[in-house]
């Protein structure tokens, strides 16, 4: 059976697939380990978890606090859940020979959005209030990033966001500037974090 016009003329986003599939692994591995360590709080309140490196440096202050349960449970099961439906959308893009509908990758970009606001709120949470660094959530915060400026960015230059040719356009050239925005963004959390907590200092006293 010979492909329509559309499937020949459509080119399959393998670096963007592969990608979702890491990020994914890796958000849910934290994830997990986050829900873990949950567990031996819940168990032990008292109890000293393998990612507590230091005063600065530590899950246990953000597993417990109220930041840690936003929607009445804890927030690593809201990972566990949201990198695995990445992981999915990932090997689909591997598996079909056809695009997703419109309405697919905006419910998709849509959750990658609120992916980022809530983890926005958190690294603010960790800096300002909690004042400690929690490795488990740093993570997330490393691929959460990347995944919410790649898959906003190719929505935008494929039109599955509609907009004009030429913004269109705009978008396409700034998509192979992922990794460059990512870093920046990395950099401005690390400013953020060394000026509000000194963390090139404390992370290890």
């Amino acid at each position: 059976m010979s492909a329509s016009p559309a499937e020949a003329a459509y080119r399959r986003p393998t670096a963007l697939a592969v990608f979702l599939i890491i990020a994914g692994l890796i958000g849910v591995w934290a994830a997990f380990m986050l829900t873990v360590d949950k567990f031996h709080l819940l168990e032990n309140p008292g109890a000293q978890l393998s990612c507590n490196f230091s005063v600065l440096v530590g899950c246990s202050k953000n597993l417990n606090s109220w930041q840690g349960s936003l929607l009445g449970f804890p927030n690593p099961l809201l990972g566990i859940g949201g990198w695995t439906a990445t992981i999915a959308v990932g090997v689909g893009l591997l598996a079909t020979r056809g695009r997703f509908a419109r309405w697919y990758w905006i419910a998709f970009n849509v959750g990658v959005v609120l992916a980022l606001v809530l983890v926005i709120f958190l690294i603010t949470q960790s800096l300002t209030v909690l004042n400690v660094l929690c490795p488990w959530c740093m993570v997330t915060w490393v691929v959460t990033i990347p995944t919410f400026w790649a898959v906003t960015l190719y929505n935008l230059k494929e039109g599955n966001i509609p907009l004009p040719e030429r913004a269109r356009a705009f978008f396409r050239t700034l998509y192979g500037w992922v990794p460059l925005i990512t870093i920046v963004c990395y950099a401005i959390v690390a400013v953020l974090a060394q000026l509000q907590l000194d963390w090139i200092h404390r992370a290890f006293i």
